[in-house]
Order: C-alpha cells, then structure tokens, then sequence
C-alpha cells in the first residue's frame, strides 16, 4: 500500500468519515437484523456504542481500533453468518473498509477467513468473496501460515467453480495472491538487508512442513512453491490443506510466473535453489517425455483434455500443446534467469530445444521451439555462457553450435520437405485464403509479400516481432487446447528473426567489449591485457557459430525476394565478415565474404578467386544431430526483377549476363565493407576488389581523371543494357566505390599493403586477360591504384614500390588502352606526389653536393639512390625514379604521356627538382630514332625549357647531363629543326657558363673534391672522360666534344650549324679554360673532329640527290652528298684555323704546338689536294689565315699596344665568330684582365731571343714544304689515258691557283733568309703548272675576259706578283742572291712564249676560247696573250735593271730574250694577237739599246757569240715574214706596221752597223743580205690596185737600200772585205733590174690588148720604185764611196727603162716617170770624164 494511501486513510478527516462509515454501516445492519436476526441487531448497536467510546477515549483512533478489532468486525460477521445476500453483502463491504484502513488484527483476520471458508463453502457471494480475501491479503501481512494458506486454498477452490466469471476471476486471484506471497518474502529480505545472519547450510531439507531457519514471510513463499510443484506432478499439498482439485496447465504458469517474477528468490535463498533443482528440473524433464518419444505420423488423434474432478490428468502419450508449451516457457524462464543455478539441467533443456525443432515433430511444436529459441537468440550474454560452458568444455555437448546448426537445418527443412510449411498451401483455395498467390511453383508472377523462395518453395516472410524482442505468438496461446494450426511462413519467419538476433546481439556484444579494451588500452598502459580468456571465448563462439550461420543466411539471401530482408541477410554476413576479421579468424571471414561476393555476381559467374575459396569451404558439411547438411548451392531460378545486362569480363567473347537488384543490393554491401571494414580485410581484399572489378565491369562503369569510375557511353558496351533504376544508382555506386579508395587514408600500413597488393594481383589478372586479344581491357585495378595512391601521398613511401612497380608492367602492356591507363595513373601519381606538401618539405635539406650520384661515369642511371641521400631526397628521387623507368618502354603512346608528365612537372615544381633533376634529364634524354617525330618534339619541349629557365636552379654537376641531352637531340634525325634548334640551346648552354663561370667552378670543385674522397675511402678508381682536367674545363670538354660529334652529323644543315657553334664557343669562351685544357681541345676535340670530316668527306658518295625531302630544290652546288660534306670540311678547316689564328699566343705556350702546326698543315695540304674546287680554294684561305695573311695591315705598321706586347695577334678574335647567334661579347672585364686570371699567372710573351726565331722559321718552313707539296700536287697535269677519262680528271679551278700563288709573297717574307735556288726552282716549276691549268667552259665566262680585251687573269696576276717580289727581295738583298736573276728570267721568258704558243696541261685536249661552246665540258684555254705580254715588259723592266750583273751576262740571258722574242717576231701577222709582235718589237728594241753596248763591251769574253747569230735570225724573220697581213688591215695600219720595220732597219743602221769591228763577220755579212732583200723583195702580193703604191712597203725599202747604201760607201768601212759585201750587194740588185725590166717589155709586147697578170705589175712597179730609190741614195752619198762601175750599171739601166715607155698601165708609167725623173743628174757633158780619168 503506497504511503500516499496510508496518509489518505490515516488523516484526520478520513479518520473521522471511517468513524461516520462505520457508525453508519452498524445501524444499517441493526436495521436490517432488526426482524428476522435480532442478535446481530444487538451486536450491531453495542458495537455502535464500543466505537464511539474508542473514539472518545483515544488519540490514536486506528491503532485502538485494529486492537480491538476482533469485537468491531464481530457483529458483521455475525451479519455473514445469516446468509442473508443484503447483509453478507453490506457485512462484507463494512469488512473491507475496515480492511483498507488496515484497523484488522491478526486474529481478526482469522476470523474473518474463516467465515469467507463457510460461505464459499455454501457458495455464497463467491466474487465478494474473492475480492475481500484479495484486499485482506494486499493491503497488510497480518496473515501467515495457515490463515494464509486456507485463504489461498479457498482462491483455488473458487477457481475450479461451474460460474466461468467465478472461475476466471479466481484464477486472476490465485495469481495476485500468489505474487503477493512472494512479494512480501522479497520485502522481508529488504528490512533484514543489513543485518547478516548466516543461515545453516540446508542439506535435503526433509521437513516438508516447516522450514525453521526461513523468516515468516519467506516460509510462507517456501511452503506455497513446494506444493505448486506437488501439485503440478499430480502429488498431494503439504501445506494447501483443502485443495479439491488442480490442473497441470493452471500449475505451470504459476510456476513460471514465480520463476520469471522472483528470479532474486530462488537465487538468494538455497531452501528455494534447493528446489529448482531437486523439484522443478525433473518436473519438467518428466513432463516434456511424451513430446521426446513422439514422432510425427506414428498416432493421431484428439488431444484429450485434463478436465473433471480427477487431479491428474491422464497420462498421454501424443503431445499435449497447452502443456507442452507451457513447459517450454518454464525452461525458457529457467534458463534465462537460473542458468547459472542450473547447469547441468539447461543443458538437457537446450538439446530438448534443438530436438523439438526436427522435422519429424509436429508443426506446432517445431513452431513453439523456434519461438523458445528465439527467446534464448536476443541474449547474447547468455549465448556466451553456453559457449563457456558446453562448448568450451572438453568431453560436454557443443550445445551453441547445435543451436546455431538446428536453425540453420531447420531454415533449410522447411525449403527442402515438400509442403513443409502449412499442408494447406498446396491447396490453392486454402493458399488463397491465406494471402498467398499459390504455392509459388507456378511461377505466377514475382510475389508482391516478402518472401522467400526456393527451388519452387515459395514461404512467405511475416513481420513476428520486432527486432531485439523475441515477442511469441504461440507460446502466449495460453487458453488454446487444441494446437493451433501454424500459418505458412511464421516459422520462416521466427527462425530468420532469430538468426538475425543472433548475429546482432553477438556481434554487438564483442564488439563493445573489443572497443571497450582499446579504450583501456589506449587511456592507461597498454601493457593492461583484455581478460584472459576472454578473446578465446569470442573465437570459440565465432567458430560454433559461423559455418551454421553462413550455411542459412547464404540460403536465406539466394531465396530471399524481399529488398528489406536481404538488406537484413546482407548486414548480417557484413558484421559477421568485419566481426572474423577483427578476431583475426581467417578462414570464417574469407568465407562471408566470399558469399556477398558471390551474392553480387550473376549466378554461375565464373570467377575463379570465388570458387577456389568457395569449395574449399563447401566441401564440408556440418553434422546437425547425426543429419549430414549440405550447404546448399544458390539456385538462379529466384523472380528477380533484372536491372541490368553486361559483358561478363572474360577473355573469351561470352553472352551476356544479367544483373538482377539484389546483385546491385549485395554490390552495395560489399562497397560499405570495404568503405567501413577495410582494416579487417586483410587479404581478402583479393575477394572485395575482384568482385567489384567484375561488377564494375558488367556495369560497364570506365575510369575517368583521377581514376574515379564514371558511367561508361552505350556506344563502349553495345551489350550492356541498364534500366532506368540502376542508372540513377550508378552515380552513387561509382561515388561510393571513390569514396571506398579514400577512406583508404584511414587504413593502417600493413592493410593498406593488402589493399594495394590486392589491386595489383587484380590488375595483373586483367593484364593477362587482355593480352592477344583487342577487347576493351578491364582499367578497374589500375584505377583504383591511382585512387588509393593519390590520397595516400602523407605516407607514399610505404606504398610506392609496389605501385609504381606494377603500373610500369602496365605501361608495357602491348593493350593499348590497358598501357594508356596505366601511364596515366603513374605520371598523374607521380605528379601529385611531387605537388604534395611533405613533411619535411622535398626541397629542404638539399645538401650542396649530388655527389651520391656518380654522374659523370653513369650519366643517368641513380641505382643506389635509397641508401645515401637525406630522407627528403630519397622521396624525391623514389618519386621520379618510375618516371625514369618509363623510358624503357617502347611504345610511343606512354613515352609522349611520359614526356607530357615531365613538361608538366617541369612547369609546376621545376624550381624545387633539386636532386630530381639527373633522372628528369635522363627522361628528357632518353630519346631513340625510332621514336617518331612527335615524341621527339614533346622532349625537346622539354629541354628547351630546361636551358631557359633552370639552369640556375639546377645543381651543377647536372650541367654536364644537359649538355649530353641536348646533344642527343642534335644527333636525332627524326626532325631536321630540333636539330639545329638543339645546337642553338647548345651556344645558349655555353653562354651560360661563361656568364656564371666563376659560381659553377666553385661547386663543381666542391663536388669533384666530394667525390674524390668518396672514391678514396671505397677505394674506387674514377674512370670518367676528360679527366684530370678541373671539373668546369670538363664541363667545357664535354659541350666541345658533343658539338665535335654534331659536326659529323649526316644531314648537311646540322653539321653546319654545329661547326658554326662549335668554332663561336671557343672563340668567345675558350679564354677561360686553363692552359692544359687547351691541349684537350686541340688534340681530342679539333684535331679529332678534323680527321673525322675529311674521311667522311673524302668517302661521300657522288650520287646526285634529287631534291632534299619535300619539295625542297637543292642547289646543284650542293647536289651530292660529297657536295655537301665538301662544305662541311671547309667550315671545319676555317674554323680550326681561325682558332690556331686568334688563339696562337695561348697555344704556342703548350709543348706540342709544332707538331699541331704539322698536323693543321697536313690537314690544310690534304684539304687543298682533295679533288673539289671548294675545299681546296677554302684550304688556301684557311691556310692563309694561319699564316695571318688575312689582316691587310703589314708587321710593320701594327700599332703595338698590350695585347701584342702579350703575343696576342691582333686578330684574336676574328669579326666573324666574335659573337654567337646575337650575343654581344662584351664584358665588364678586359681581355687582358681575362686572360691573366684564367691562366693563373702573367702569359708572358716568349723571349724575343733565338729560340722564338728558330721556332718560328721552323713553322714557316714546314709552311713551305706544305705549300709546295701542294703546289706541286695541284698543278701537274692528270696522266695520260684514253679520252675518254680525261673529261672527268680533276682540274684545279683559277681561284684556287690564285689563292695558292697569292699565298707565297707573304710566305716568301719569313723564309727568304733559306731561299735558295733549289726552292726557286721548285717555285718555278708551280708557277708554270698553275698558269698551264686550263678553265672548264662553263666557268669560263666569270673568269675569262673577253678575248678581245687584253686583261690578266687574277691567277696571271698573282704569278707575276710572286715573281716581282722574288726580285724585288733580289735587289735589295745581299750579292750572293743575285744568281737567282737569270732563273726569273728564264721563268718568265717561258711565260712570253704563251703568247704564241699556250702551254699544255698534260695530253689534255684544249679548244680555243672562241670556239668553246658555253656549258659543255670542255676545258678552254686560257687566253695567255696579255700575260705573256705582261711577262715581257716585266724582263724588259728587269733587263734594263739586270743587264750588267755578272750571272745575268754569264747565263746569257740576252740570247735567251732575243731567242724567245724570236718567235712572235717571226710569227708576226701570225701570232694570236697582233699587240703580241708590236710588243715583242718595241721589247726588243729596248732590250738591244740596254743589251748591244753590254754585248760589244763582252766581245772579247766569247759570253755573246751565241747571242749574235739568234738575233740575225730574229730581225730575218721578222722583216721578211712569212705570214701575210690580214684581209682588213687599213691603210693606216700598214703603213704604221711599216714604220716599225723601218724602226729596226734604223736601229741596225745605229746600234749594229757602226761597231762592225766588234760584231762577227757573219753577222755583219747576214745583216747586209737582208738589207738588200728589203730594198727589192718586200712587196706584198695582195694589194688592190688602189693601195698599190702605199702597200709596196716603199719608206721600208727606201730605208734598207739607204743603209745599204749608206753602210756600203761610208768611208769608214774597215776592211775591203765589207766594202766589197755591199757593192756585191748592190751590183746584184741592179742585175735583177735589169731582168724584171727587160721580161716586162717582152711581156707586155706579146700581151697585145691584153693586161698583164697583177703580180708582175706590181713587180714592175716595185722595181721601178727601187730604182728611183737607189738614185736617191746614190746622190746622198758621198762621191768617193760609189765606185765607177756602178755608175756604169746604173746608167745602163737607162735604155731598158725608155723601153719600157709604151706601157699600157698607168701605174707602171706613173713609177717609170719617178725612176726616170732622177737621171737628169747624169745629163751633163763628158768633160769631167776627161778632167777625171781615173775612173
């Protein structure tokens, strides 16, 4: 009674009202009793009285009233006693109040029972009755023992009543009265709490009447317990003294409700353990029997009832429900609350349970154990008492497990026993009023219930409890005595909710104890273990329990046809999978994962990861109770609705397969284990991701940027079909399955290496599918591995091995799309990983020096990077090493991917590449000919960014790898441009460290001091190219040699542009190498690369090229490849030797500088020789440049300021190469400054002593010897063959003999001191062969002037200025040179015969320049004419010079002048060019008036004799020639050729004739002949009549007779012999005058009418004019030098010539009046004949 009613009952006012009540109840039963009952009519009045007495007396009204209260409650007892219905009524109304103001006292209240016992006896007012012993009871415990159990007898009496009413409201009775029982021993145990007493152990207590150490209230429970369970075994009470009849059902749910109510009791208290074990246990063992032995079909029947008077109910065999299922909520309750009590007991319990579940059972008690089993599978705790207990225990019953396997077998009896469900379901009526649309086998349709279905057997899936509770519906049937009939499904459904309770409360369990020690762990040491024993339990239960879960729930999840129950399926294997992995259990979570795995795929899918585990596991079966259970196999007949069909991923072409939404159901399951339960996976990852991949596939989802999967386009999967469901439900998968990889991140290192060896098993299985076949590739793996790299970056060390390692095997995946992918992920995880923020950052810590890497001897190959550099570093370099390694994969597509990726990086993180940079230059140089142009392109991208933008970034030892990289793009012949752009970075190079020199040479010797330590400690030996040269002069070595190798390149433009580079770069910065550098530079570089081009140039091939690629015309200069290599050996050579030019003072310090000289030399002579008319005419120049013949100033006049007094030639660096391609060479230092600082101390200019002289003289003599070796080779003539090969024998050109001859005056200055004869002979040998070349008709034009023109020839010219300094150096030089004249004479002497006979080239055949037709291959020769004249003057200027000196006189050099003029002289009209004779004339005339006096002077010496005879002969044959004028020659010009005839008749008549005693008599005796011939013979045959009297050459003849004359009589002739010479001469032309006369008349007689023929005319006519001549000369002599008788002859001529008078010519007649004007003198009278006698 709560203290709220005690304070309302016990107020004043309620106090007062309870007096009221009372004083009123007494007088209405006074008043009623007043007739028929007068002695309670008297009680009720003294009563009446009694109470107001109390009331007046007392204070404490109710404490009075309960005291007295045996004579308060007497008069309505009385009341009862009359039986009277009104008054028992009203009495008993009054007892209850009374009661409820608990004013009863202990022996009231026996009263009070006592008189309910009569009346319930009579069976009065049997509910009144019922009512008040309840309130008795409730509202005090003033009742105990017998009072006690008589009241509760009577309830039981009542209970078994005809009044249903009555009855049912006794039972409720009986039930409150005993929970009161019970609750008052349990508020007993409350007030005695603190005070502890031990009480005696109890063994078998045999006092079945009194338990003497139990409190009251306690026995009274005791004593009520022991008989419930008498009675239920249908035993006699001990204490319910009176009880008529009792039933089984009725004693056993008061039993429970004990049992579940008071648990504390039984557990507290051993007299109450003591009886659940020795009286309830077997009870309910004994009760449960005929349920054990009964099996199905063995009887049928009714179930009888329990009813009638008989207190036991027959035995019965069958199955009894109501009993049965009462028990099994007593063993429910047993174990729930006793298990600990009750070991030994529950565990025949629990196999009773999993019996009842057999299939050989009745259904209804199938469904009763499922319901109990339930009840137990929300108890998790309880479960793991099992497991500890039974299954733990060696040698005990594994009473968990067969739990777990009964459900399961139970589960899958129900599908596989035909009509297992409810019988009527195969009648389709009854399946109709069940709701259901048939059995299901018809395959009418999906089933719109949830449901599940298998192999035909359809079971409808209900909604029985909610989850958690195990809410029964059978066992609460408690008013049911038939069984009920089970409806389809409900046993499905109760068995499916307890596995799921199961699994739940399991898993929960552990897992809260798992997070509860981490905690622990985590908060104190972790040294705190978990409980011992405690993970055992857990692995035990798991182990018990998983095989049989996983054999029902797979079942459970093929049949299942409801979205909700599968999610349930699915959550269930998800946390059992998680649970296993948490616990480390292998095997059971492989197994659970492999059936969502297998759950998602289609049926029968093929995937072998799955079916390898899968029979493993299956090939167990689990023994259930003796039952072998297979698991069984899913069945594919389930309805399921399909959302989508696909390509299954195989190698062989397959159909297609279907998709059904479970499949995409278990898909999602299987993406939130691997999402949330990736720590646990271990190495099923393998499992999770090859599903996936499958799905994925069939999805026909396709990787996008970043590897996140994208719905792929209908057109990539023409077969994969998808419904507008799972469309919406891709995008979220693909998110999801992102998400997955991200959450990654979150994974521990060692699941993280499962993950990701995992995906790399994956994705090699797809490779191996891809290969030999072109179907599209499976890219999941590797889309997921740049996933989980790209979010992994914080730790990417641990991971980066093993994925780049296989992404690399991707990339040489001859799939195309398969390698494209994996490039992508690799550079995309490259990229990130070098964009990512690390900690440490990677560009810090970067140590000064790289010197780890050995770059010089393995210029890209980092092997042993990992172990030495600093942590930073090393990431750096891991990160980039797999994009090295990419260069060794041979297709196109993923080294430009590669390449793209470097650009990239290039851009992005270029400045913090740092130790990065060797492998990034390798990458960038890793290029191959075989590549393909564009790929070529994109590294070239690459380098050019490189060079212009981080060369400063860069360490320097990296330097030297660029310049290997850029080289080899030079060297690549994909594409011409990169080429030549490439040398351009080169210059660029160059030019950078000339501008930062001094920063590099600090670090480089920083690092080369590192390395050499290095190699010391390990002793190594460094074997690296260039060394020991410091490392910067390497570095310069190094760009030297790449740009050598450019320059023999095979494509014209590139050695060009190289050599062009090659030869600025030393020019411009060779000033800082050191001195022994240089050596390297000539000798390995220069020398080297010369010796290469000329054996490439001299081995080209002469094949014409038609064009040069394209369209692109090539010049036919450069038409073949000899063409063009002859170009590049020019360049080479002129670039050498400019070097050995500008940079002599450097080079003549190093000790070889002769034997380089030699080497140039020969290379210049080679050059020269070679049969190509550039080259050679290069050579030249380059040869003159070395011999610095180029600078137009003289030694002399060189302004002599620092840098010669240095021994810096003033051209030290030439115009041309000072600076590259635009750089102005400008720098703030001076040369000067430069060249002191970089050769480390002042180059001293070498002593001007001896030793430079010698030295020097020794380079131009072997100057010398190069130069006539050459000159030699170049100018003999090709030797004599057919003539057929004398077309293509080689010819030097003009320019290239020029440049030769031009090449010997400077020469000549430095040896001229050693020049002797010899060398002048060999000279002249040169000069005669090379003015002897002829010129090919083609080039002819540009070098010949027009013939008529008299010009030299460059080459002409250069001949005579090379002999012109020869006698120049003669005359001014000492005596002993002089011996040389006469050899220049004779040089040039031959050089006048040109003039009338051109020399030969060897047997070649020349054709005269007027007749070359232009452009055939004929070779011209030369027009000589103006040379050999020139040639002439010069000996004439010499002579005139000479004439005296001694070797001039002695090598009779007049004789040789007079014999070569000889030959124009005689030719005359004949010679090639009429200029020739004139000038040969008036050279002569010269010659003689120098040459004659020396001569006469000499006579005596018998040095001239020969000379005398040559020059008779040289005037004969010039004043008598035998050519004739030409046709038109003019007047004019005949008589100006006449008067030099005339001029030599003068010169004879002053220079010869006069000095007749010192001149030989045969000499004199032939002048005088010759005259006389001129005086007659010199007419000329062809004249016209007109010209006839200018063309007789008449002053000619004039002349020769007057000397003739004059010679003849001047007195001065000194021997008779001479005089008598020229009168014989004379008297001889008189006689033929006489005959030409005479003939002439005879003939013109004869003629008659007819004219003589025109040459004897002319005859006459001359003969004529001699006459008139000779009379002339007659007169002018002096009359004593003409002897009488030629007078005599003369005038006898007189008649002839009167004869000749008649003539019919008028010319004869106008000569005859001139010749007979004169004879007027002789018309004297003969007187002086007489005077004079004598004659």
């Amino acid at each position: 009674v709560s203290l709220n009613d005690k304070m309302s009952t016990s107020s004043p006012e309620a106090v007062k009202k309870l007096l009221e009540n009372m004083q009123t109840d007494l007088r209405s039963l006074s008043m009623e009793c007043k007739k028929k009952f007068p002695p309670v009519k008297e009680a009720a009045e003294s009563g009446i009285v009694k109470i107001k007495t109390i009331a007046a007396r007392n204070t404490e009204v109710l404490a009075a009233l309960k005291e007295n209260s045996s004579e308060v409650v007497q008069p309505f007892l009385m009341g009862c006693g009359t039986k009277e219905p009104k008054i028992t009524q009203l009495c008993l109304a009054a007892i209850q109040r009374l009661m409820t103001h608990e004013v009863v006292s202990e022996a009231a209240a026996g009263n009070i029972i006592n008189m309910l016992w009569q009346l319930m006896e009579n069976g009065l007012e049997e509910l009144k009755l019922l009512q008040t012993v309840l309130v008795l009871l409730t509202t005090n415990t003033v009742v105990h023992d017998e009072i006690l159990s008589k009241a509760i007898v009577l309830c039981f009496r009542l209970h078994f009543t005809k009044d249903t009413i009555t009855n049912n409201t006794a039972a409720a009775t009986v039930r409150q009265v005993v929970t009161v029982v019970f609750e008052r021993m349990v508020a007993e145990d409350d007030r005695f709490k603190g005070i502890m007493e031990q009480p005696p152990p109890i063994q078998g207590n045999t006092n079945r009447r009194s338990v003497s150490t139990l409190r009251p209230s306690a026995k009274d429970a005791y004593m009520l317990f022991q008989d419930l369970c008498q009675l239920v075994n249908a035993d006699a009470p001990y204490w319910l003294v009176g009880m008529t009849e009792m039933t089984r059902t009725f004693g056993l749910e008061l039993l429970e409700s004990v049992l579940n109510d008071f648990p504390g009791v039984f557990l507290q208290h051993q007299e109450f353990s003591f009886l659940l074990k020795e009286r309830v246990c077997p009870l309910v063992i004994k009760l449960f029997s005929p349920n054990i032995k009964f099996r199905q079909g063995s009887s049928s029947g009714g179930g009888g009832g329990g009813g009638g008077s008989s207190a036991t109910p027959p035995p019965v065999e069958k199955p009894y429900f109501p009993i049965c299922m009462r028990l099994l909520r007593v063993v429910s309750v047993l174990i729930k609350h006793f298990y600990s009590l009750l070991v030994t007991e529950c565990e025949i319990f629990l196999s009773l349970l999993v019996k009842f579940l057999d299939g050989e059972k009745p259904q209804w008690l199938r469904a009763v154990a499922v319901e109990s089993v339930h009840r137990l599978c929300v108890h998790p705790h309880l479960l793991r008492s099992f497991c500890q207990s039974y299954d733990m225990k060696p040698h005990s019953t594994k009473v968990f497990r067969d739990i777990v396997n009964a459900l399961g077998s139970f589960i899958q009896s129900l599908f596989i026993t035909p009509n297992a469900g409810n019988p009527a379901a195969a009648n389709t009526a009854a399946g109709a009023s069940q709701g259901a649309p048939g059995s299901g086998v018809a395959g009418s349709g999906v089933p719109t219930q949830a449901a599940f279905e298998y192999r035909g057997t359809w079971i409808p899936l209900m909604n029985v409890s909610v989850q958690g509770s195990a809410k029964a519906t059978y066992l609460e049937m408690l008013d049911k005595v038939e069984p009920p009939s089970i409806p389809e499904g409900y046993a499905m459904s109760v068995a499916f909710s307890a596995l799921l309770d199961l699994v739940r409360g399991i898993t929960t369990m552990i897992e809260r104890e798992l997070g509860r020690e981490e905690e622990e762990s985590h908060d104190h040491n972790p040294a705190v273990a978990s409980v011992p024993g405690c993970q055992e339990v857990r692995e035990e239960m798991v182990s018990a329990c998983w095989c049989g879960l996983l054999a029902a729930l797979s079942l459970l999840l093929d049949a299942s046809t409801d979205e909700t129950a599968t999610e349930n399926i699915l959550k269930a294997e998800l946390t059992m999978a998680s649970l296993c992995g948490r616990l480390g259990l292998v095997t059971p979570r492989d197994a659970f994962i492999t059936a969502i795995c297998k759950a998602s795929l289609p049926p029968h899918y093929a995937l072998t990861v799955l079916n390898s585990n899968t029979s493993s596991l299956y090939s167990k079966a689990y023994s259930i109770q003796g039952q072998t259970v297979q698991i069984i196999s899913p069945s594919s007949e389930s309805h399921q609705q399909v959302v989508a069909v696909g390509q299954p991923l195989t190698a062989q072409p397959q159909g297609t397969v279907v998709l059904t939404a479970k499949n995409i159901q278990c898909m999602r399951t299987l993406l939130n284990l691997a999402h949330c339960h990736g720590a646990v996976l271990g190495t099923s990852w393998q499992l999770v991701l090859a599903t996936l991949q499958h799905l994925v596939w069939i999805l026909g989802l396709k990787p996008g940027l970043g590897g996140a999967l994208k719905p792929g386009r209908a057109a990539e999967g023409p077969s994969t079909v998808l419904t507008t469901a799972v469309m919406t439900d891709l995008p979220i998968i693909a998110n999801v399955l992102s998400r997955l990889f991200e959450s990654s991140q979150y994974l521990d290192d060692v699941s993280l290496h499962h993950l990701i060896n995992a995906l790399c098993s994956l994705s090699a299985e797809a490779m191996e599918m891809a290969y030999g076949n072109n179907k599209e590739p499976s890219l999941f793996a590797v889309a997921k591995l740049l996933e989980t790299g790209l979010v992994n970056m914080d730790r990417i060390e641990i991971l980066w091995r093993p994925l780049t390692g296989h992404l690399l095997e991707v990339c040489q995946h001859p799939n195309s799309r398969m390698r494209e992918w994996g490039a992508e992920a690799l550079t995309a995880l490259i990229k990130a990983g070098l964009a990512y923020k690390h900690d440490p950052p990677l560009t810090h810590n970067q140590p000064q020096t790289t010197s780890i890497y050995d770059i010089i001897s393995h210029p890209f190959f980092l092997k042993c990077f990992p172990s030495l550099s600093p942590p930073p570093q090393r990431v750096q370099l891991l990160l980039l090493s797999p994009l090295k390694e990419l260069s060794n994969v041979l297709h196109a597509d993923i080294r430009q991917k590669q390449l793209e990726s470097v650009l990239q990086i290039l851009q992005s993180q270029g400045d913090s590449l740092g130790p990065g940079w060797p492998l990034v230059l390798g990458v960038i140089g890793a290029i191959r000919n075989d590549q393909g142009e564009s790929l070529i392109r994109t590294a070239f991208q690459c380098l050019q960014l490189v060079v212009t933008d981080f060369l400063p970034t860069m360490p320097c030892t990296c330097l030297q790898i660029v310049v290997d990289v850029a080289g080899s793009f030079g060297l690549q012949n994909q594409e011409l441009n990169i080429s030549l752009t490439s040398i351009g970075l080169l210059w660029n190079i160059s030019d950078y460290f000339f501008q930062r020199g001094e920063a590099i040479t600090l670090d480089l010797e920083r690092e080369e001091a590192a390395v050499q330590k290095q190699a010391r400690e390990r002793g190594e030996t460094l074997n690296r190219p260039f060394h020991p040269a410091p490392p910067f002069d390497c570095l310069w070595l190094c760009l030297y040699a790449k740009l050598g190798e450019l320059c023999v390149d095979l494509r014209p433009a590139v050695r060009k542009s190289a050599g062009q580079t090659l030869f600025s770069t030393i020019a411009a910065h060779g000033t800082l190498l050191q001195q022994a550098t240089w050596h390297v530079v000539v000798w390995k570089v220069l020398f080297h690369l010369l010796d290469c081009v000329r054996r490439s140039s001299t081995t080209a091939d002469k094949e014409k090229i038609e064009s040069g690629g394209g369209n692109i015309l090539i010049h036919h200069s450069r038409d073949t490849a000899e063409k063009q290599w002859a170009e590049t050996w020019v360049l080479t050579l002129a670039g050498v030797a400019r070097i050995f030019n500008t940079k002599r003072y450097l080079l003549q310090q190093l000790g070889d500088f002769f034997k380089a000289w030699e080497v140039l030399l020969d290379h210049i002579q080679s050059a020269a020789l070679s049969k190509n008319n550039e080259v050679s005419l290069a050579a030249l120049k380059s040869f003159q440049e070395i011999l610095q013949i180029v600078t137009p100033v003289r030694d002399s006049d060189r302004p002599m300021d620092a840098l010669a007094s240095l021994g810096v030639p003033p051209v030290l660096i030439d115009p041309l190469s000072a600076s590259g391609p635009g750089r102005p060479l400008v720098r703030s230092d001076s040369l000067v400054e430069r060249l002191t600082r970089y050769n480390g101390a002042d180059p001293q200019a070498p002593p001007p002593g001896e030793e430079s002289a010698l030295e020097d003289s020794a380079l131009w003599w072997s100057a010398w010897n190069t130069w006539f070796r050459t000159g030699t080779d170049s100018t003999r003539p090709p030797p004599a063959a057919g003539t057929g090969t004398t077309k293509h024998s080689f010819v030097p050109s003009q320019p290239f003999l020029t440049a030769l001859v031009q090449i010997f005056p400077a020469l000549y200055q430095h040896i001229k001191a050693g020049f002797s004869m010899d060398d002048l002979r060999k000279l002249g040998v040169i000069l005669h062969g090379a003015v002897s070349v002829p010129i090919s008709s083609d080039a002819s034009p540009f070098i010949l002037p027009s013939y008529t023109e008299a010009v030299l020839t460059s080459l002409q010219e250069a001949v005579l200025t090379a002999l012109d300094v020869l006698q120049k150096a003669i005359c001014v030089g000492p005596e002993s040179l002089q011996v040389m004249y006469p050899a220049i004479f004779q040089q040039l002497l031959l050089f006048v015969e040109f003039s009338c006979k051109p020399p030969q080239y060897g047997k070649m055949e020349t054709k005269h320049v007027a007749n070359a037709k232009y452009n055939q291959a004929e070779w011209v020769a030369l027009n000589y004419v103006p040379f050999a004249e020139r040639s002439l003057e010069v000996v004439v200027d010499l002579y005139q010079k000479t004439a005296c000196h001694k070797a001039v006189i002695s090598e009779k050099v007049l004789q040789n002048i007079v014999k070569t003029l000889r030959i124009p002289l005689g030719l005359k009209y004949s010679c090639p060019s009429e200029s020739t004779w004139q000038l040969a004339v008036s050279s002569l005339l010269k010659v003689l008036s120098i040459g004659l006096p020396v001569a006469r002077q000499h006579s005596s010496s018998g040095k001239f004799d020969a000379m005398w005879p040559e020059l008779a002969h040289a005037f004969e044959d010039f004043l008598f020639t035998k050519s004739t004028p030409p046709d038109n020659l003019s007047i004019q010009e005949f008589q100006k050729n006449e008067a030099i005839d005339v001029e030599v008749v003068q010169l004879i008549s002053t220079e010869v004739l006069p000095f007749a005693n010192f001149i030989p008599k045969d000499f004199v005796g032939q002048i005088m002949t010759m005259l006389n011939k001129g005086s007659i013979h010199s007419q000329s045959s062809s004249f016209t009549e007109a010209e006839i009297d200018v063309r007789m050459r008449e002053e000619f003849s004039k002349v020769c007779f007057e000397t003739l004359l004059q010679f003849s009589f001047s007195n001065k002739v000194s021997t008779p012999q001479e005089g008598y010479i020229s009168r014989m001469a004379l008297s001889v032309l008189l006689k033929r005058s006489q005959d030409v006369l005479h003939r002439y008349v005879e003939d013109e007689r004869l003629s008659g009418r007819c004219p003589l023929p025109r040459q004897q005319v002319t005859e006459i006519i001359f003969v004529l004019k001699a006459i008139s001549t000779l009379m002339d000369s007659l007169k002018k002599t002096q009359p004593e030098n003409v002897d009488g008788g030629m007078w005599a002859q003369v005038i006898a001529l007189y008649p002839t010539l009167v004869e000749c008078i008649p003539c019919s010519s008028s010319e004869v007649g106008l000569a005859l009046k001139e010749a007979l004007g004169p004879f007027k003198d002789f018309m004297q009278p003969p007187v002086s004949r007489i005077h004079n006698g004598e004659s």
